[in-house]
């Protein structure tokens, strides 16, 4: 005997990114601005004068990639709890892609989901994090391996954020615009290359293409079942280095730009790309004043602990290799000796 339940139904989970001036928005319900210390210093001021709510509330955790676990997210959930929110509240995440996730996160698990929003601060979570809905926070074994996918009801950028944007977060944050350009539109990479994206009307457009083309992607693989896992190009490295460094030495992006560094150094050994390419995406990187080397120790650890990337299966590890410039292909056929070989390359000599 069996039962049948029948869930087959389409859910429109579509949402706008508004990149412009936060206009004034008045919630007819609770709403808890989730921030930290730094940000809630600089900006908060100037949210609380756009958003109005029934009732409103912030809720601060501590600033840092290493304080996206467990005890933050349980702060949150204590406090949502003490202020009695309901599946009709509303959070608000306002802050860069470590607020973001967790924000996102505790959403989807709040009384089984709450809607929310994002406000990026960060030029990073502005053209990445805050846009796909990958939600999540990092424990002993690796980074973001708990999480969900839960979509905000829409992503409200504003440059004005970006005025007291430390030049390593900056850097971080064109980390991640030209990783889009480099796995899917060459012509894009070219106008970076000679764009001045200190100049924020210039910084405007990179913006725009960034998010267009990660939204183009997560219309097409909103669960990343294919090619949006193209978009970890320079991850599976990056996380890895976070990983071994503790997340304290290096910002996301400026990991994913050494783990953009080594995929294309594999894409060499590989044939698919060739070393002129590789050199101008490591000048790109370099302009910009972000990280091209990290002296591995030990390889075969370096190595196995690729297997905690959320691609990855038991017995095989999925990599991200540029095809030249404006491709990509996700592959788990990269040979064992070759990638080691590519990993003893950055190791002290």
């Amino acid at each position: 005997m069996q039962v049948n339940i029948p869930l087959k139904q389409v859910i429109d989970n579509s949402y706008d990114i508004t990149i412009d001036t936060i206009k004034p928005v008045h919630f007819d319900t609770k709403v808890a601005i989730i921030t930290n210390p730094k940000v809630a210093g600089l900006h908060l001021g100037y949210l609380l004068s756009k958003v109005t709510a029934k009732e409103l509330y912030v809720i601060t955790v501590p600033d840092g990639e290493e304080y996206k676990n467990q005890e933050s997210v349980d702060l949150i959930l204590e406090s949502l709890f003490n202020h009695k929110f309901n599946r009709k509240s509303m959070l608000i995440a306002f802050g860069g892609g470590v607020i973001g996730d967790m924000t996102g996160y505790v959403a989807s698990i709040y009384q089984r989901g709450i809607n929310f929003i994002q406000i990026p601060t960060t030029l990073l979570s502005q053209v990445d994090a805050s846009v796909g809905g990958k939600t999540g926070m990092n424990n002993s074994y690796g980074k973001n391996l708990i999480g969900a996918f839960h979509q905000p009801k829409a992503v409200l950028i504003d440059s004005h954020f970006l005025t007291t944007l430390p030049a390593r977060e900056f850097g971080a944050g064109v980390a991640e615009i030209v990783k889009m350009a480099i796995t899917f539109n060459k012509e894009f990479f070219e106008f970076l290359e000679s764009a001045d994206l200190k100049n924020p009307e210039v910084l405007q457009e990179a913006i725009k293409q960034a998010v267009q083309t990660k939204a183009n992607v997560v219309a097409q693989d909103e669960k990343e079942q294919g090619i949006r896992a193209a978009l970890n190009y320079g991850h599976t490295f990056g996380h890895v280095i976070e990983n071994e460094t503790k997340y304290k030495h290096y910002l996301h992006g400026e990991a994913v730009a050494i783990g953009m560094v080594m995929a294309n150094e594999t894409a060499v050994a590989m044939g698919l790309m060739n070393k002129d390419e590789a050199k101008r995406i490591k000048d790109f990187l370099e302009k910009y004043a972000l990280p091209t080397s990290y002296t591995i120790s030990d390889s075969s650890s370096f190595y196995e602990t690729f297997f905690l990337d959320k691609k990855s299966s038991d017995a095989s590890i999925t990599f991200i290799i540029p095809i030249g410039i404006g491709d990509v292909e996700i592959t788990d056929k990269c040979d064992k000796e070759l990638i080691l070989t590519v990993l003893n390359s950055f190791k002290a000599i």
